[in-house]
């Protein structure tokens, strides 16, 4: 085992990027903890170079990261593999980000944020163990990586990719934050094109559902380590939610797409309380382990 720990410092007085960790050898990182107290706290860029990498293979924003949009203060919550606890921080990981030869761990300041701000944060890590992730040992070679898509723009009834991804692995997480002018883009199905033949696999009768709610969530935020409501505005008709596949694994070869449409047709029908689906606009984050 290993852990660096930051305790009150400057870590971003002497690098616009301040590495927080940094360590040789095979393992895998198992917990990370950040807190703090600055303006746009969840958008604190956090960087994971793995084997030597130039461009990071993962690229996020730490509330964006753990399933949240929005900047949604909400806390405390928590399940097994993330959270919140404080207000405006306490943001925690246990994404276990396997890497054969080094791993660095860096941050980076929402823009316009003072560059002596106090920071804390800890980053944990297991070396040379097996990672097993649902029961199943992964590769050797296995690398977690983020794709993301930022604020794309789908007209009604479109269909748009969440990620696109070539060879074999496995779909860890997948976070949804959208908005629009009316909730009927929840009528949307995630899809699953996989194989050479990429046949389709609906993964859901609506996007709701895909993240465990229920009429366009009707209940309001919930946390479970399987799926969770982050954020819901009746207002401005915006939500973010996080869905894992540990205990359902989606497990793929020869390649795989998810997807997802704006609003849902069949024939002639178009679903929902008007049928007018609006345009709108999304970011999803999509964790894959591949091999």
């Amino acid at each position: 085992m290993f852990t660096e720990v930051g305790k009150q410092e400057k870590p971003f007085l002497e690098a616009t990027e301040a590495v927080l960790a940094e360590r040789s050898g095979a393992g895998y990182l198992d917990h990370m903890w950040f807190g703090g107290s600055f303006p746009h706290y969840s958008k604190l860029r956090l960087r994971i170079y793995v084997d030597g990498e130039l461009a990071p293979s993962i690229d996020m924003e730490l509330g964006l990261g753990v399933g949240v949009g929005f900047e949604d203060p909400y806390a405390p919550w928590g399940t097994k593999w993330c959270g919140m606890t404080g207000s405006p921080s306490g943001i925690f990981m246990n994404f276990r980000i396997p890497y054969a030869r080094k791993i660095r761990v860096t941050a980076e300041l929402p823009a316009g944020v003072p560059r002596d701000t106090l920071f804390w944060w800890i980053v944990r890590g297991i070396m040379d163990v097996p990672l097993e992730i649902s029961g199943l040992q992964l590769p050797g070679h296995a690398r977690l990586r983020l794709h993301k898509r930022n604020e794309l723009l789908v007209q009604p009834l479109d269909e748009f990719a969440l990620c696109n991804v070539a060879g074999a692995g496995m779909v860890f997480m997948v976070m949804m934050a959208a908005k629009s002018t009316n909730f009927e883009f929840m009528e949307g199905q995630m899809r699953m094109y996989s194989g050479r033949g990429r046949s389709v696999h609906f993964l859901s009768s609506g996007l709701e559902d895909y993240f465990l709610g229920t009429y366009y969530f009707d209940r309001g935020i919930y946390h479970f380590d399987q799926a969770g409501l982050t954020h819901k505005n009746e207002k401005d008709h915006s939500f973010s939610a996080y869905r894992f596949h540990d205990l359902d694994p989606i497990v793929y070869s020869g390649g795989i797409r998810l997807a997802c449409r704006c609003g849902e047709k069949r024939g002639h029908e178009i679903f929902g309380a008007t049928g007018h689906p609006r345009p709108t606009i999304y970011t999803t984050y999509v964790w894959t382990y591949e091999w």
